[in-house]
């Protein structure tokens, strides 16, 4: 049960957090319908619909994003946008089937605040939005028990390992001390290399993203 899981930096749940919804028995299915009909914050209220994780309920990796982006609320599916496109190819360089992994995010709900054409732009959800959100990670993670986990961008990081991480400083660098997983990973957001100023860096970055995937592979093959 997700209440047997130590909680996390932000006290997953407090008052005015999904934890009542939270299905006493839960499974990845249950979960998701829950989830469907949250409305611990006002991101509901933004957001088309609810965009859970997917993946393999015996999953050994987990992969934490910060929240789904335009095309993954329309969808109703994660990472399927553009930086969704250059993590499945990333996962493929790495040795890694996206089938094979669970990914999900620390927000379950869009939150956007202008638009660029016809595509709305991303905003950065505020430490209220994320702990209300927290129980459905939470419960995820339990429900898998996942071998490894691996943190894509600072928000995620700073939610399962407190506010005081840097990425900048620790990325790519296994922590064994937590208790969400044997080893936890933080690595930069795919969103974060397509904003890259131009070709050359973006080509750098997304190597560098790739050899911090490897590290995972490396993990996954070991007897």
């Amino acid at each position: 049960m997700p209440n047997q899981r130590p909680p996390g930096p932000e006290g997953p749940f407090a008052e005015g957090t999904a934890a009542p919804l939270v299905p006493s028995r839960p499974t990845l299915a249950k979960l998701r319908t829950a989830a469907a009909d949250c409305k611990a914050c006002d991101l509901w209220e933004r957001g088309t619909q609810t965009v859970f994780g997917e993946g393999p309920k015996d999953a050994r990796v987990v992969f934490v994003g910060e929240q789904p982006g335009d095309r993954e609320d329309l969808m109703g599916r994660p990472f399927v946008g553009p930086a969704g496109a250059l993590f499945d190819n990333a996962l493929e360089a790495a040795g890694l089937d996206r089938r094979d992994v669970y990914v999900t995010n620390v927000v379950k709900h869009f939150k956007w605040t202008a638009t660029r054409g016809k595509r709305r732009l991303h905003e950065k959800p505020n430490q209220k939005e994320i702990t209300a959100c927290r129980p459905w990670l939470d419960a995820e993670l339990a429900v898998i028990a996942p071998k490894l986990i691996v943190c894509l961008g600072a928000t995620a990081a700073q939610a399962l390992l407190g506010r005081s991480f840097r990425v900048t400083e620790r990325r790519g660098e296994w922590i064994r001390s937590s208790p969400l997983a044997p080893r936890v990973m933080a690595t930069v957001h795919p969103s974060s290399i397509l904003r890259a100023p131009d070709d050359r860096a973006r080509h750098a970055q997304t190597a560098q993203f790739i050899e911090d995937l490897k590290k995972v592979a490396a993990v996954l093959g070991e007897k």
